[in-house]
Parts: C-alpha cells; sequence; structure tokens
C-alpha cells in the first residue's frame, strides 16, 4: 500500500465532506474546495476520518491513491487554517504597495509592474519590502507567489530581488573577467 495514501485524515467538527463519484467537496470555515477523485479510487468516511481506498495495486493506481490523499488532507487544512507565503523584496528602491485589487511593484525596471490579484487569493504588503499571499487553495498560493517571484528574481552576485522569507541563498563572487586587470 501506499505509504501516504493509507494514513486516514482526521476531520475537524467544523468540515463537511461529501463524496461524489468523480470528486469530493470539503467545506469548512474558511470557504469550499473541490478535490478530484481518480478511477479507481474510493474515499469513504468512518469515525470522523476521510479513508482512501484503490481497486489494485497497479504502479498508476498506487500513485493516484497517494495523490487523492495529499489533495483532499491539503484542502482540510485550506478550509480550516488556509495557507500562507512571504515574499522579501530586498534591493535600493526596491518596494511593493497595494491598490485595490493590484499588487504594484518596483523593481529597478524603467516601469512599474502591475499584477491583478486573483480571486480566492488575499495579498497584503506589511511593509514595502514585505509581501504575504494567503489563500485557501495550496496550489494557488504557491503559484501566485511563484509568479510575484519571477519578476525579480534574487540576483546571485548582490543577492538583490524577489525572495520567500527564510530562502538561502548562496552569493557568488564577483564574474571572472569583470574589471581588468594590468
Amino acid at each position: 500500500m501506499s505509504k501516504i495514501g493509507r494514513r486516514p485524515i482526521q476531520l475537524p467538527e467544523n468540515v463537511k465532506v461529501n463524496i461524489g463519484s468523480d470528486h469530493i467537496e470539503i467545506q469548512g470555515p474558511k470557504g469550499k474546495l473541490t478535490t478530484p477523485l481518480f478511477k479507481g479510487i474510493k474515499a469513504r468516511i468512518e469515525d470522523n476520518k476521510l479513508i482512501f481506498e484503490r481497486s489494485n495495486d497497479s504502479r498508476q493506481q498506487r500513485a493516484f491513491h497517494g495523490l487523492a490523499r495529499s489533495l483532499a488532507n491539503n484542502a482540510v487544512i485550506g478550509v480550516t487554517q488556509g495557507f500562507t507565503k512571504q515574499l522579501e523584496i530586498s534591493g535600493v528602491g526596491y518596494k511593493a504597495q497595494l491598490q485595490g485589487k493590484q499588487l504594484i511593484l518596483n523593481l529597478g525596471y524603467s516601469h512599474p509592474i502591475v499584477y491583478p490579484v486573483p480571486d480566492g487569493i488575499e495579498i497584503k504588503v506589511e511593509k514595502p519590502t514585505l509581501i504575504t499571499v494567503s489563500g485557501i487553495d495550496k496550489q494557488k498560493v504557491g503559484q501566485v507567489a511563484a509568479e510575484i517571484r519571477a519578476f525579480r528574481k534574487p540576483d546571485p552576485y548582490k543577492l538583490k530581488g524577489i525572495r520567500y522569507v527564510g530562502e538561502q541563498l548562496k552569493k557568488k563572487e564577483r564574474r571572472a573577467g569583470v574589471g581588468g586587470q594590468k
């Protein structure tokens, strides 16, 4: 059996689960999420726990077993607690600000970057150099954070740019051939 797939998911009291033929709807205090239920994977609720079973032991079924359980677990965590990612901006003159449903980034380019905030995602600018992305869908929160980070990835020479809070970067020595020797 799949090590991940066989572990039951403990359901909090305020979470309601509807099991359909090809999906699972999970509803909690923060919202409602739907996760897919793959062919050959069955879900059931027993003693306030969500349990996944597969029809056979083929490689594909073992993979789907663990995937279905992980997606459902992320949905349960999302509707109860939510997910957050923090981004840190470093560099002279680099800053962020929020205007309505748009994030405006000044990252050393000739123009500011305007990023529209997607539905289901909340962005807070706590300081001009600290952005918090939060929401109930783990995949969407990670995708939005990665898109914002991609506007100016951290430079390995000066460590300027946008990075995740706690991300460790290795600073490189100066480039070879820069500044000639006489």
